[in-house]
């Protein structure tokens, strides 16, 4: 079976984010004053093949935690779904 995974990483919320706080004081200067608390993270995608759905979501597991995101500094979410 094939799946696509989307994989949202972003800085923990007890943690400071410049990019996040540079955006919005930018914003504030355009004029966007009703929009605050920006964060900022990544967005990947990728495609697994799996003998099942259970042992998909155990590798996208296994690669956010060991490659792609930093669990002292940083959180992820996934969906994953069937091509």
């Amino acid at each position: 079976m094939k799946f696509i995974a989307e994989i949202n990483i972003m800085p923990l919320k007890v943690l400071l984010d410049p990019q996040g706080k540079a955006i919005s004081n930018s914003m504030k200067n355009l004029g966007f004053t009703e929009m605050s608390n920006v964060r900022v993270g990544k967005h990947i995608t990728l495609e697994i093949t799996a003998e099942s759905r259970e042992y998909a979501m155990e590798r996208v597991n296994d690669v956010c935690n060991k490659l792609l995101s930093n669990p002292i500094i940083e959180g992820f979410e996934y969906s994953l779904h069937e091509m």
